[in-house]
């Protein structure tokens, strides 16, 4: 079984990644930000500075805006983390240019929105967006394959996340922004996905141990965000986005487009990380229904004690 190095793999998916920018230039739709804004709601802040009171957005839909924003707001990181795991070279390059200039316009126009309706304290979320970008987000150095198993989840989950979001906003404008942003997400979640399906045919065993590593060590790049885990676990209490959202929508669909459980001829590393795979997502189920039955129980305790 030949064995690929990085830099070999990169070169023999170099034509897969050529066809997927080619698709994806055929798929994807121009969209303007300033069109998804109602800037006649707009008001000077300087003669009428932000109260809570002007939000139309729940607290927890503000919340989840936030995460959301900040976690975009980390392109520069992201960008670098791309362009050193692939390079600028030929097709990667010209991916890489592509994927930044997309998910640029996301949080232009959040923000945008944010601040025209304001829907959520402006001085909080500069700061939190100067917090953010500080900190910055790193892979920890993330080999090739790493990094495509990596980014065909979290485009996955994010996607998920923001389409949630401008649901539980309950504003038609929030809601048709984010469905515009949730299908730049999911045709970049496809680029990836298609590339690592690629390299289960040419390196087989690797992959599926980067895979490994991927699903068991997931986090979502907003980790950095102030109060992340309170943060999260309050949108998952909403469920916006959760355990069982993340196994479901997440893992479950991409490991099955990958035929991941049915792949031939690995070697011992790989049979094992697929086991470990496997037992994984048995305690991810049974730990994100624990989670759900808690929370039902809790809200049911709150009805009791509001009669």
């Amino acid at each position: 079984m030949t064995s690929y190095t990085d830099q070999d793999l990169l070169r023999d998916l170099e034509p897969v990644a050529a066809a997927n920018v080619d698709r994806h230039l055929g798929l994807a739709a121009e969209w303007m930000p300033h069109e998804y804004v109602p800037w006649s709601q707009g008001r000077d802040f300087d003669a009428q500075p932000w109260e809570p009171g002007q939000s139309t957005l729940s607290e927890i839909a503000q919340l989840a805006f936030e995460v959301n924003l900040l976690t975009e707001d980390n392109l520069p990181s992201y960008h670098r983390e791309i362009a050193v795991g692939f390079g600028l070279d030929s097709a990667w390059g010209a991916w890489v240019g592509r994927w930044t200039a997309e998910e640029g316009r996301h949080s232009i126009a959040m923000r945008d929105y944010l601040l025209v309706t304001r829907g959520i304290d402006p001085v909080a979320l500069e700061r939190g967006r100067m917090h953010q970008l500080q900190v910055g987000f790193s892979s920890g150095e993330k080999t090739p394959l790493q990094i495509m198993a990596y980014v065909t989840f979290q485009e996955l989950a994010t996607r998920i996340a923001h389409r949630n979001t401008g649901r539980f906003a309950e504003d038609p404008l929030a809601e048709k922004l984010m469905a515009r942003i949730a299908a730049d997400e999911n045709l970049h979640m496809i680029f990836y996905r298609n590339l690592t399906a690629a390299a289960l045919e040419l390196d087989p065993s690797r992959t599926v141990q980067a895979i490994r590593d991927e699903v068991i060590g997931f986090e979502m790049p907003g980790t950095g965000i102030l109060d992340f885990n309170e943060k999260a676990r309050r949108i998952a209490d909403a469920g916006i986005y959760d355990l069982r959202i993340h196994h479901d929508e997440v893992l479950t669909p991409v490991l099955r487009q990958w035929k991941f459980f049915q792949l031939e001829g690995l070697d011992a590393a790989a049979e094992q990380a697929r086991d470990e795979v496997a037992e994984f997502l048995r305690g991810l189920d049974a730990f994100a229904t624990h989670q759900a039955e808690k929370r039902a129980a809790h809200l049911a305790d709150e009805v009791v004690a509001q009669a």
